[in-house]
Order: structure tokens, then sequence, then C-alpha cells
């Protein structure tokens, strides 16, 4: 029963991303929706680890960011993109590791370890900003300081250097990735894993004394939300085609959050809903300077913390659910109809 439940909702997950994947362009063109299925890969990074695992990471601009460079760096490095894609995702999980080891197994409590991540973040900004000199540089690769890196070489058909994926077939790949990725977090919150992670998210001492090594999963939970950090950082190189020390930027960091808590904190679609929505507006703004773009965002998030603190998604399925039962469950007028009522309620 479990696994038809299972095989179920994969179906579902598919199709609708794929109808999804397919009609969009319709909408939108796919240079613009190429960044903003990019930013939902991001706010899926920061949704599983702070809405699923209770960590609040202020990190993940770092993660992105180190996904860009070691993208950037690598390929120029190997003169094609496979092996680039594959660091851009290990290197960030490995720091990541060593980073959760210090956090976790310091014991350091919720408020620490966002300013420590926040702390790490602004550091690599600053290193990244003083690397102009001609001294820093990783094999042929120039890091370039505050003005990046251009000119690397983008995203190719494996084996073949010379065939490049660009245009609509890079937001083709980009929509596959994240639907890969949105499935592989599905599988992973459906398993023991995943069921203890939203446990310590709700009461770390008492997984604790069932056995189970809270810091060991914080530190592996906290390495795969860098992984797909890191993997959504060499996607937004490739389609940017430069790396700039802005990734690192606190801003990024703080628009991160923005999107967990607009779109709804605690589910997998709402990350993806919340960043899909406040790039859309952040691009269709523009350079507009009548009204700041950083205001606007802080206007939202004030209205979502005060008036719906569970973010977008939830909101939308509550009502949804409400119309749903209101049209299809009618109260009874009498008593001989209450045992088909509850049967009724049951099925729904």
């Amino acid at each position: 029963m479990i696994l038809r439940s299972a095989k179920r909702e994969y179906g579902t997950i598919i199709v609708a991303s794929l109808m999804l994947m397919f009609l969009l362009p319709y909408l939108v063109n796919t240079y613009t929706l190429t960044v903003i299925l990019i930013y939902g890969m991001l706010g899926t990074s920061l949704g599983l680890i702070w809405g699923f695992g209770g960590i609040l990471c202020f990190g993940q601009a770092a993660f992105f960011g180190l996904g860009a460079y070691t993208y950037a760096v690598s390929s120029i490095n190997f003169g094609e993109s496979t092996g680039a894609m594959l660091l851009s995702i290990v290197i960030p999980a490995a720091f990541a590791f060593c980073l959760g080891l210090v956090i976790f197994y310091g014991r350091l409590n919720d408020v620490y370890l966002g300013v420590m991540t926040l702390v790490v973040t602004l550091i690599l900004f600053k290193f990244i900003n003083s690397t102009a000199g001609p001294q820093y540089i990783i094999g042929k690769a120039k890091l370039g300081g505050f003005n990046g890196i251009p000119g690397f070489h983008t995203l190719n058909v494996p084996g073949r250097p010379e065939d490049y994926i660009y245009g609509d077939p890079f937001y083709y790949f980009v929509a596959c990735a994240l639907i890969i990725v949105f499935l592989l977090v599905t599988a992973l919150l459906r398993s023991s894993f995943g069921r203890i992670a939203v446990g310590i998210r709700e009461n770390e001492t008492r997984i604790g004394l069932m056995g189970y090594d809270s810091r060991a999963r914080k530190t592996i939970l906290f390495s795969i939300g860098a992984a797909i950090a890191g993997l959504a950082g060499a996607l937004f190189a490739n389609w940017g085609e430069i790396v700039t020390p802005g990734l690192f930027s606190l801003r990024q960091s703080a628009e991160i959050i923005i999107w967990c808590i607009v779109g709804g904190l605690g589910t997998r679609v709402g990350p993806i809903v919340g960043a899909a929505a406040l790039t859309y507006l952040k691009y269709g703004l523009g350079q507009q300077s009548i009204v700041d773009n950083t205001l606007i965002f802080g206007i939202i998030l004030i209205f979502f913390v005060l008036f719906l603190p569970k973010g977008l998604v939830p909101w939308v399925v509550s009502v949804w659910r409400s119309v749903f039962q209101r049209k299809f469950v009618r109260r009874p007028h009498n008593r001989r109809h209450r045992s088909s009522r509850r049967d009724l309620s049951r099925d729904i």
C-alpha cells in the first residue's frame, strides 16, 4: 500500500512537472524561466534543511557562490563542463560537511548557527572581492576579484566540448534537473532518514534519547542542502556566463530566506513557488528607481509574517480544501444520515 502510494505520488509529480515545463514557455520567455527555475532549486536547498531539518542557515548564498566559482574555475582548467558540474556539487557539499562538523558537534544553538553561517558568507564575499591580483590564480583560471570570472566554457554535451547547450535546450536541461532534485528530495523525506530529520526539527532531545545521533544526521542534511545549492550555482554560472562576488552577498542570503517564508516553510513546493514569484516580480520591476526593490521585498516579508505566517502554498491548499469540502460534503438534516456522512468524510 505504501509502495503504491509512493508510485502514485512520483507519477503525479512527473506528469505535473512535465506539463508545466512545456506550457510555461508560452507565457514567459525561456531566458527568464531558466533563472527562475535555478532560483527555485536554490530555494529548495534551504527549504530542505530549514523547513524539514530545523536548520536556519544564512549560508546558502555561500554554497551557491562556491558552486558557481567551482564550475567557472574547473571548466577553464578542464576545457569542458562534465567534470566541472560534478565538482560544483562535491566541493560545496564537502565544505558544508566540514562546517557542519564544527557547528553541530560544537553544540551551537540556532542563534549561533545563523551567525556563524552568515559570517562564513561574508568572509567568502570579502575574500573573493580581494582576489584581483595576478597571484590569485587556480591553474589557468584567474579569480578576477570584484570583476569576477568571465569567458569560461559553458555547458556542453559530455565528451563533445564543441557542442554547447544554450537557449531553449538549456532551459529544458535546467527544468529536468529541478524535477530530478525535487524527486530526490521527496524520496529523501519519505525515507527513515527524512522522518528522523523532521523529528529532530520537532524535538531534538527526544530523538537523541531514542538512540539516534542527531548531530551526524544534521551534518549530512546540511551537506545535501549545500550540494543542491552548489548545483544551482553551477547552472546560474552557465546562465549568466560570468561569476562575480555578488553571488556571496548578504542580499542574496536574505532573499533565499524570504523565498522560503513567502512560499511556505515546511513544504516541498513552497520554496520553489516563493522563489519563482519573487524572482519574476524582481525582474518585472527591473532597475526602476521610484521604489527600491529591497523595500518592496521587506514589505512583502512583513505582510506574510503578520497575515500569512504559514506561507502562500499552505494558504492556497487550505482554501482549496475548504471550498472542495463545502462543495461535496453536505451536512445531513436528520440523524439517519450521520453514518453516511462519517463514511464520506473518511473517503475524502
